[in-house]
C-alpha cells in the first residue's frame, strides 16, 4: 500500500533531510579543522621546544672555548658560535674545496698569520684541526674584521666570507660607509647569503642560550 504525503509533508521530509546532511558536515568540518589545528599545534610545540632546538637544530658545542676567546678578544660568542654552525656545523674535522680548515673553516694562509699575530710558535696544520687552536684563531681574526670595519657586523662577516680586500673595494665601489645595513647589495650571492645565514644563526643562539 502506497503512502502518499501531502505537499507540506514532503516539503517538511525534505527539510529534516536538509538539517540533517547540514549537521553531518558542520561536524566533519569541524573534526577536520580540529585535525588540522592539532597537527599543527604539536608541529609548532615540538619545533619550539628549546630543548629540542638546542640539542639538534642549533647545538653549542665547545661552548667553554667559544666563551673564553669570545670574552678574551672582545666578540660576541653567539657571534662566533653563529659562524661555526654556518661554516662547519661544529664539525671540526671539515675542509672546504678552497682548502679551508677546520669549525671556523680558516685558511692554512691566515691562520699562519693570526699566528704570528698572537706569537703562537705552536702552529701547524695539524694544530689547526683542534677546536682550541681553531676557535681561537677564528675568533681573533673576527676580531681584527670587526675593529677594521668598525663594529660593522655585515661588513665584517662579509670579509670573512669573501676576503677583506673585497669588502674595501665595493666600499669604495659603492659608496658604503661604516654604517653599511643593506646585506641584499653585496654583490657575492655566495657572501650575501652566509651573512644572512650567520646573522640569522646569531638571533637564534642569543634567544636559545642567553638565558
Amino acid at each position: 500500500m502506497l503512502v502518499e504525503f501531502s505537499e507540506e509533508e514532503r516539503q517538511a521530509r525534505r527539510e529534516h533531510l536538509t538539517r540533517r546532511l547540514e549537521a553531518r558536515r558542520q561536524i566533519f568540518g569541524f573534526v577536520i579543522g580540529v585535525g588540522i589545528l592539532l597537527a599543527a599545534f604539536t608541529a609548532f610545540f615540538v619545533l619550539q621546544q628549546e630543548a629540542i632546538q638546542r640539542t639538534y637544530m642549533y647545538p653549542y658545542y665547545y661552548r667553554d672555548v667559544v666563551e673564553k676567546y669570545g670574552s678574551q678578544y672582545h666578540v660576541d660568542p653567539y657571534l662566533v658560535a653563529a659562524v661555526i654552525k654556518t661554516e662547519s656545523k661544529f664539525q671540526s674535522n671539515v675542509h672546504s674545496s678552497h682548502g679551508a680548515v677546520g669549525l671556523m673553516q680558516l685558511m692554512p694562509e691566515t691562520a699562519y698569520w693570526v699566528s704570528q699575530q698572537l706569537e703562537d710558535k705552536s702552529y701547524s696544520l695539524d694544530n689547526l684541526h683542534k677546536p682550541q687552536n681553531n676557535i681561537r684563531y677564528g675568533t681573533w681574526y673576527l676580531a681584527s674584521l670587526l675593529e677594521e670595519f668598525h663594529g660593522n657586523e655585515i661588513l665584517s662577516l662579509a670579509a670573512y666570507n669573501a676576503g677583506r680586500g673585497n669588502v674595501v673595494e665595493w666600499m669604495e665601489a659603492y659608496g658604503w660607509d661604516y654604517e653599511f645595513a643593506d646585506v641584499q647589495s653585496i654583490p657575492f650571492t655566495e657572501t650575501r647569503e652566509y651573512v644572512r645565514s650567520v646573522i640569522r644563526f646569531k638571533e637564534k643562539y642569543h634567544s636559545l642560550y642567553e638565558k
